[in-house]
């Protein structure tokens, strides 16, 4: 990790000083422990705050896209002769890179507008896993060495086994290094257990539909409708969210269950072919809402009927906007 740390700041520090890019978006060390945050470097002398460690969770790519939309934004009413370009450098993941490709695939921006800094990833830190492990005691410090991590709460210190807080969607990731990059910083990480990538999809297919609807339910009634999900969501960039539209009014803002529903039904469904698993709603939940379960469902789906894997391939449209006449209609005609 420190080798890596260091080759990326010198490679940021490199694309700014030779104006390459505007900004790099990357990670920083965060005021709690367990939590490397998002940052945006503009100075050279700045990229010694770039990190690259066991808790940076958030998918950069939202940042990418926010950035170039407000620029593009704040460019509309320039005159033609004083408008602007801008560049954003970004440290990416395996996951970044995918939805990097998806907003590229759907068009929110130009390839040479994002600079990519390919990183290689074998997961982050779950906060619920380790909240379990720590009986939900405050953590007042931490320290990684080799495949341990170390945690101090007021009860003492606990070491722990990586393994056991990595999150779900990392130990079964299959793309954990980047699909894309202009350049790639140290080696190319391990394969994670990518044959498991579905365990938990095909045990929950297995149950009658009524247990299926009672667990999706549950779930939902712990959601507050913070929108914490959406926000963290690269696939989530509508300029209104349909949430906040009252003409048609889609949703309430009341406290009914059935509203709360719809919203994540229909969030769910947007990122149909679109989710790279990067686990960013998870994380960011404050209920704790078990959002992978129903959003890899539909990526398994996507896979099986379309054979589409999402943001892996940049010249390969997105299942839901295009047709072969190989693609299977069974589900159609026939749904179970």
């Amino acid at each position: 990790m420190e080798s890596i740390e260091k080759q990326l700041r010198e490679e940021a520090k490199r694309l700014l000083v030779e104006k390459k890019v505007d900004v790099i978006v990357g990670y920083e060390k965060g005021t709690l422990p367990l939590c490397s945050v998002p940052c945006f470097i503009s100075n050279p002398t700045d990229v010694e705050k770039l990190v690259w460690d066991f808790f940076c969770m958030q998918n950069l790519a939202k940042y990418v896209h926010d950035l170039l939309f407000q620029h593009k934004e704040s460019q509309r009413n320039v005159k033609p002769e004083d408008k602007t370009r801008k560049v954003v450098g970004v440290v990416a993941k395996g996951c970044t890179s995918r939805s990097l490709v998806i907003h590229l695939q759907e068009r929110q921006y130009d390839r040479d507008e994002v600079v990519i800094i390919g990183v290689p990833c074998t997961g982050y830190v779950a906060k619920e896993k380790m909240a379990e492990r720590v009986s939900g005691e405050e953590i007042l410090e931490e320290r990684v060495e080799g495949n341990r991590v170390s945690v101090k709460t007021a009860g003492g210190v606990k070491d722990i086994l990586l393994r056991d807080v990595i999150a779900d969607n990392c130990l079964t990731c299959r793309f954990n290094n980047p699909v894309i990059s202009d350049m790639m910083i140290g080696d190319k990480a391990p394969p994670m257990e990518a044959d498991r990538e579905y365990v938990q999809v095909d045990e929950f297919e297995k149950l009658p539909l009524e247990e299926r609807w009672d667990y999706f339910t549950g779930e939902m009634s712990r959601c507050i409708r913070c929108y914490a999900c959406r926000n963290a969501c690269p696939s989530c960039y509508c300029k209104v969210c349909f949430v906040e539209q009252s003409r048609p009014n889609w949703v309430g803002i009341g406290e009914d269950q059935t509203d709360t529903q719809v919203f994540q039904i229909m969030r769910i469904f947007h990122t149909a072919g679109r989710c790279v698993d990067c686990g960013s709603c998870v994380e960011v939940c404050p209920m704790g809402v078990d959002l992978r379960k129903f959003l890899k469902k539909l990526d398994k789906d996507s896979f099986e009927l379309f054979e589409h894997r999402a943001g892996v391939v940049l010249d390969e449209p997105a299942p839901l906007a295009t047709f072969r006449d190989t693609d299977k209609e069974k589900f159609i005609f026939e749904p179970e």
